[in-house]
């Protein structure tokens, strides 16, 4: 049964976000959607929940039909509100007098801590808040559910959790999903739409098997074009051929078989509609600068300890050698970050357990994007720290997605991607030939994620990095060391960890 038609819709926002876009959603349906940074998805959404108004087009959405919006953030007003109070607020005062019992079980189906019911939401993590989100647009019990990057700021068991509730979901309550999270699209749609400018593609298929698809739509039309154009040439040179001749031997019915194939080349030419073209939210580029060194970071059993001097493991002796792309693996709080900082203070001075190559250069990224100076703008932070004049600085910030309006603003106010891209920059200009990466594929679409991918591979980059991205860390580790108990132990696959963290605890 459809419950949302849409036909020919279409939004422009300064530039065209999306156009000509026909969609019908039915009750079956889990909607992966999916698009780069910028391009249209939070707005789409806010089309279908009756939130924003589309600049052509039409949606039709069944009679009484309850859409609940799951945002990517608190509104600040809530901050000061309990977890509890936050989701009893979106009943309906009457109900929510009553039926206060509703929240302890919408609270229960999302697997939320007792102890976390009274906390305010200003005190919880990232992932909590979310869920509190979640939680008050569910207890509101909507007929279509709209999600807006749900696993930001979660960990693995936290985002098993949500595929596991999405699972058990009544299945006549369709869903429609943005996220940069591959797995996780994977695990919870069952089609996807790929949102663009022009001629947006839909499949009946969950993530990765409707990007294959994709990839064949786009070379087909890629074929179509470059024969159409082929096509067109041919005629073109026919006609000059003919030219010639209807001019040579005066032959009116020659120059008029000229004209009607000129005008068969430039139709041809005019409805060559060429194949969709992606535009970049920004280059993601890495060096890696090289060292003779074979050993880059020797760890003589350090101990990992809490900011307040609490053990929490001991590493053993462990190295990281050229070439080593190590994926730290652990549970929320066993001290994965912990040991990342403790190797980046060694590396930038004091006596630690910490050995490093003497030719070693690091580079480090942390989840939070703190190397950034917040009140700076992208244009001070390149110039200041590596001596760059003015129009180099702005070359290599437009090429990483930096334009020029923004160049002069606050770093603070750019959005996640392009903070993560200019972290990225950062990276690059230190000309390292080590990386220490906290979470890197925080922010950053799917583009930017196979974009980092791809380089941390091709330049045979040495690193020491953590992720809850299933799909990145697969796709770019070669070794693991995962934290078990008290110790660092070294393991062949992160498969047995990642299983671990997927199932449901009891």
């Amino acid at each position: 049964m459809t419950i949302i038609n849409i036909r020919a819709l279409g939004m422009t926002l300064g530039d065209p976000l999306f156009s000509d876009l026909s969609l019908t959603i039915s009750k079956s349906d889990r909607i992966g959607l999916v698009a780069a940074n910028g391009r249209g998805k939070s707005t789409l959404l806010a089309c279908l929940a009756g939130e924003l108004e589309q600049t052509t087009g039409d949606i039709t959405r069944a009679r009484g039909l309850r859409v609940g919006h799951v945002r990517q953030n608190i509104p600040p007003e809530a901050l000061s509100q309990t977890l509890y109070d936050h989701v009893l607020a979106a009943l309906p005062a009457e109900q929510a007098e009553y039926e206060s019992w509703r929240v302890d079980v919408v609270l229960d189906e999302l697997s939320v801590p007792y102890d976390l019911f009274h906390q305010k939401l200003s005190a919880l993590s990232g992932g909590w808040q979310r869920t509190a989100l979640l939680a008050a647009v569910w207890i509101t019990r909507p007929d279509l559910l709209l999600l807006d990057e749900p696993t930001n700021h979660l960990d693995l068991h936290r985002i098993a959790l949500l595929e596991s509730w999405l699972a058990g979901m009544p299945k006549d309550t369709p869903v429609v999903i943005t996220s940069h999270d591959r797995a996780f699209l994977d695990a919870s749609t069952n089609r996807t739409l790929f949102l663009r400018p022009e001629s947006s593609q839909v499949f009946q298929l969950p993530y990765s098997a409707a990007r294959a698809a994709l990839a064949e739509v786009d070379a087909s039309d890629e074929r179509r074009h470059a024969n159409d154009l082929n096509k067109a040439r041919q005629l073109r040179r026919q006609a000059a051929k003919l030219k010639n001749v209807g001019i040579n031997s005066g032959s009116d019915l020659l120059l008029t078989k000229t004209k009607q194939l000129a005008d068969r080349a430039d139709k041809l030419e005019s409805a060559a509609k060429p194949a969709h073209r992606e535009h970049s939210a920004g280059d993601i580029r890495l060096v890696n600068s090289g060292t003779h060194a074979k050993a880059l970071i020797t760890l003589e059993d350090l101990a990992v300890e809490t900011p307040d001097g609490t053990m929490l493991y001991r590493t053993g002796q462990k190295w990281i050698n050229k070439g080593d792309r190590v994926v730290l693996l652990g549970a929320n709080g066993t001290g994965k970050t912990q040991l990342v900082r403790m190797i980046q203070n060694a590396l930038t001075g004091g006596n630690s357990p910490v050995k490093s190559a003497a030719s070693l250069v690091p580079a480090y990224s942390d989840q939070h994007l703190s190397q950034l100076d917040s009140e700076r703008t992208p244009l001070e932070t390149v110039t200041r720290r590596f001596d760059t004049g003015d129009q180099r600085a702005r070359t290599v910030l437009a090429g990483a997605g930096i334009n020029f309006g923004m160049q002069d603003t606050r770093s603070g106010e750019l959005s996640g991607g392009q903070k993560a891209r200019l972290a990225m920059l950062m990276l690059r200009l230190h000309n390292p030939n080590f990386y220490l990466l906290d979470e890197p594929t925080n922010h950053l679409d799917i583009d930017g994620q196979e974009a980092l991918e791809a380089e941390l591979i091709r330049n045979d980059v040495s690193c020491l990095l953590v992720s809850h991205d299933r799909s990145f860390l697969r796709n770019v580790g070669n070794r693991f060391w995962q934290i078990k108990g008290r110790r660092l132990e070294e393991v062949d696959t992160p498969e047995e960890f990642l299983s671990a963290e997927m199932k449901p605890r009891s």
